[in-house]
């Protein structure tokens, strides 16, 4: 009895630093900002703070440049996951053939994720651009006459940054899909095709069920990245044209850094936390369906 106890002190003394450590990190600055999110705490009127309980939230649903951010945000994470989902299953699946080189393509394909997104936001600002981008000039060998600037117009610079937000971490998501895949035994394939199954009903009985509960997880991953994702705005768009790319954690960086409006970047900082822990959990009970 007196050995458990001992060893129960060593367990304590093992988990009260990370749990003082995880404390400090997340739950403090989480509380930290939900206090500032009630006060008018822009930096521009001076240092007198004043307490205004939830006018920063109310002012969440009359402010238009946030509207229209949060408008992009949706359509941004519901886009890219689309793609992500369908694209991504489908390069893992084909990663997974037997074919001459495909480790060398494992390879190459992890190249775009591992550039820094912000590298990758101003390479493709380049790529876009009408006069020497590199899409414009692959169109014109074939189109001579084209002239389009990506990132003037808002509906193709939308695009255009899911495009590059995809291109970037479409092949991590695909080699984590890889790895659920080769846990699939061939055997049972072959079990199939005795039977009788093709290919697209041996995907949506054997494979697509088999790799589901790893997809599911990879969702909330992935999700929660789009949601707090600002770093390929910033160098591609600035948000720009007008407010039409404009990411909600690209607006709350703007509020607190450019604006030096801390209350209110805190209010918006809250409001996407709560939607991010309402998505997580949603997700992870789809996932348990799955065990």
């Amino acid at each position: 009895m007196e050995k458990k106890r001992r060893n129960l002190w060593v367990a304590w003394l093992l988990v009260i630093p990370v749990l003082l450590v995880r404390g400090f990190t997340t739950l403090y600055p989480i509380i930290v900002t939900f206090i500032n999110s009630t006060y008018d705490m822009s930096l521009l009127k001076g240092g007198d703070f004043q307490f205004i309980g939830l006018d920063n939230y109310i002012r969440i649903f009359q402010d238009d440049k946030l509207v229209t951010s949060i408008q992009f945000t949706i359509i941004f994470t519901a886009v890219s996951m689309a793609l992500h989902l369908i694209l991504g299953i489908g390069l893992a699946m084909m990663l997974n053939m037997k074919f001459k080189g495909k480790k060398f393509l494992r390879t190459i394909v992890l190249i775009p994720w591992a550039m820094p997104m912000v590298v990758a936001g101003l390479a493709a600002r380049w790529a876009f651009n009408d006069s020497y981008g590199l899409i414009n000039d692959l169109v014109r060998r074939f189109n001579p006459d084209f002239h389009f600037d990506w990132l003037v117009q808002g509906g193709s610079a939308r695009a255009a940054v899911i495009a590059v937000d995809l291109w970037k971490d479409l092949p991590f998501f695909a080699i984590l899909v890889l790895a659920a895949l080769q846990f699939i035994s061939a055997d049972i394939y072959e079990a199939a095709k005795i039977d009788g199954a093709g290919t697209i009903r041996a995907f949506f009985s054997i494979t697509l069920p088999n790799i589901m509960k790893t997809v599911l997880s990879l969702s909330i991953f992935f999700t929660m990245w789009r949601l707090t994702s600002f770093d390929v705005v910033y160098a591609m768009t600035s948000g720009g044209p007008g407010d039409s790319t404009s990411l909600v954690a690209y607006r709350i960086m703007q509020e607190a850094f450019t604006n030096l409006n801390l209350g209110y970047a805190s209010a918006i900082a809250v409001c996407l936390f709560l939607v991010m822990a309402v998505l997580s959990m949603l997700q992870m009970r789809a996932i348990k369906r799955f065990e």
